[in-house]
Formats: structure tokens, sequence, C-alpha cells
């Protein structure tokens, strides 16, 4: 793949509120200067070593060569930052940002920083690496990486959050959040298949996700398979109406839930073991 930004998703084209997304792949010793502005960052190394110099700091991020041979590094960095990103290897960098509100410091995202959750079970078994999850010092972003085993459900049972709901406590019960999926497979061939509906068939899409491609989901239940023979791995942002993953689950499919006994043994895909 040649150098240069390969994705980029607006807010204009998306048709909704707040999120933006880009990829780009650098090669050794380019640079890439950017203003946050009323924006907030959040920025993954999808492979290779960089680093990082702003206006609130400097820091060394990435190890593995790509997304299925080593643990994340990430970087979140406030509104109002001037930073240059410069490759130290050929890398990738995704990037998820949104406007920002209140103070909030810049954060580095080691690997032994990022927790590894093993969700669902049986051959709906997945993991998620949180790089940015709900309670992080920041207004509106969230980011976690998710690997799916070859013939594996994911986003599964299928679970919705498009509309701001608490219970008489306040307790948040579903966030309004938009969602983008980037994905990557551990072969170029690989590919995935996501559905993203609404119950009153409003929005009843079928896609077939290849390499580098990003699904959008401004609303409704949105699962994920893995083709056979290939472990997807997609990246999640999302930003909304609350920085949570509060969601809601298909009625339908809940019962699901209860037949999970055993897990797959293939998960985890990643782990901290890859960084020694």
């Amino acid at each position: 793949m040649q150098a240069g930004e390969f994705v980029r998703v607006m807010p204009p084209d998306a048709g909704w509120e707040h999120l933006n997304f880009a990829a780009r792949r650098m090669l050794q010793g380019e640079g890439w200067r950017q203003a946050t502005g009323p924006h907030e960052y959040g920025l993954v190394i999808l492979g290779g070593v960089c680093s990082v110099e702003s206006s609130h700091g400097h820091w060394k991020m990435g190890r593995r060569p790509d997304v299925f041979h080593g643990m994340p590094y990430a970087l979140y960095l406030p509104c109002d930052t001037q930073f240059t990103l410069t490759a130290l290897t050929d890398c990738e960098v995704a990037c998820g940002w949104c406007r920002s509100e209140g103070t909030h410091s810049p954060v580095l995202v080691t690997p032994a920083r990022v927790t590894i959750e093993i969700r669902g079970g049986g051959n709906a078994t997945r993991q998620i690496n949180s790089l940015i999850p709900p309670g992080f010092d920041c207004h509106r972003l969230v980011a976690v990486e998710v690997y799916t085993p070859s013939g594996n459900w994911s986003s599964y049972p299928p679970h919705k959050h498009d509309e701001h709901r608490t219970a008489p406590d306040r307790t948040l019960l579903e966030a309004d959040l938009e969602e983008i999926y980037f994905y990557k497979f551990d072969r170029p061939e690989g590919y995935a298949i996501q559905r993203v509906y609404t119950k009153d068939g409003r929005l009843d899409e079928t896609l077939v996700a290849h390499n580098h491609d990003v699904v959008l989901v401004p609303e409704g239940y949105h699962p994920v398979v893995s083709a056979h023979g290939y472990t997807t791995y997609y990246l999640n942002f999302l930003a909304g109406s609350a920085q949570s993953l509060a969601n809601s689950d298909d009625p339908d499919y809940a019962w699901i839930k209860g037949t999970w006994l055993t897990k797959d043994p293939r998960v985890p895909v990643v782990t901290m073991e890859m960084e020694k």
C-alpha cells in the first residue's frame, strides 16, 4: 500500500453529528503535523513505531508489526493540542476524533494499561482490548479493538445503542452512539459479514467487509461473523450522548447468552506474552 491517508470518514459523509475517523500509512522518517482544535483525538498504532511531539508532551509508541502480533499502543490528545507524529519505522496509524468540552489531559495508553476482556461464549467468543473505555478522562470518545476467530460471531447477540435511556435512579441503560468498524484480517483475502438493521425495517443492510473497509453504524443492531479460515480484527471508535458503551440486546436473540457454557480456547488472540 502506498503512503498517505487511505480512509477518511467525516460527519457530513456519514450523516451523523460527532464522529470522525481516518487511517494512514506512513513510511519511515515521514512526519504528520496536525492540530486538534476543538476536538479530542484518539491515535491507535496499528503497526510499527512512531514518536509524537506535541504542545502537551512527547511520547514514543508502538511495537507490534501489525495488529495480529502484539498488544496496542494508543494516545489520547485533548483539544487545542498541536502535534507532529514521526514514523520511526514504516507504520499504520488510525485516528478517531470528535468535538470536546471540559479540561482533559493527554494519556499514553501502553499495552500494560489495556484491559483484555473475553466476551461471549462458544462460537460467539471474541476478545476486546479496551483503549479508551468508559470512565476514561475524556469527553465523548470511546475506542476498543476486537478480535473474532475463524467462523465466530461477534457483537452478538445483536445489540444497539441508538437511544439515550436512563432508569428512574438515573442509571444509564443505553447511550445514543455513532460507531465505526475499521476492519483488518490475518490474510489479505479474508472477509467478514456484518448486518445493520432496525426492528422496524427502516434500515436492513448486510455488508461484506474486506481488509481496510469501514462500516458505519448510525443506529440499529449490528452483528458480525468472521469468515471461516480467517481471524477478523476491527477497531471501534464511538461517540455520542455519553462516554459509555451502554447498549441493549435484540430481545429476539438475548436468550442465546444462556447457552454459552464454555469459551473458545483460540482467544485471546493477542496477549501481553507477545510484548516480552
